[in-house]
């Protein structure tokens, strides 16, 4: 990695790098014990996986929560009151190729209360739709996503949560 000088700044330097920070909220809708999942089909990013009910990214000037309300209208046709929301974990993650240039930020929202009955509204990307108790999740799924849903279960997940990253703490 190069330096360059930049004018007024403190130590007189500042890392010459490009990077990019992806943001996306992902909807866990819960019903007791279970969670709705979806699979994937013709997108090119882990089709044939099941992944969380309904995810995307934040569009610009839009908040994680408000992603999470229109990405759950839109992929499985339910109305979400905000407020019905709550947070279980925020990701950071990465591919773990030791120097990423792209991390992702992602919110996961569990919800228990919502109007309409879940279905597939976008055919052509998502092949199936089903209910799964947390102790008997499907495969394949994304290492990532069973993470929080394994958290969620044992009732351990934190606030923050990271993956794909080498541990660079100094021995």
């Amino acid at each position: 990695m190069r330096s360059l000088p930049v004018k007024g700044a403190r130590m007189g330097y500042v890392a010459d790098h490009s990077f990019a920070l992806v943001p996306a909220s992902y909807v866990l809708l819960l019903r007791g014990p279970e969670v709705l999942l979806q699979r994937r089909q013709n997108t090119g990013y882990m089709d044939g996986f099941w992944v969380a009910g309904a995810a995307g990214h934040v569009e610009p000037g839009e908040t994680a929560r408000q992603a999470a309300v229109r990405e759950a209208r839109e992929e499985l046709g339910v109305d979400i009151d905000a407020g019905n929301l709550e947070l279980a974990t925020v990701m950071q993650r990465t591919d773990g190729i030791g120097a990423p240039r792209e991390q992702r930020v992602d919110w996961f929202w569990t919800c228990r209360e919502w109007a309409g009955e879940p279905r597939i509204c976008e055919p052509v990307k998502t092949s199936d739709l089903g209910w799964f108790p947390l102790t008997h999740l499907p495969d394949p799924m994304p290492a990532y996503e069973r993470i929080v849903l394994a958290g969620l279960r044992d009732s351990s997940l934190s606030m923050d949560t990271a993956y794909g990253f080498t541990d660079r703490t100094p021995r």
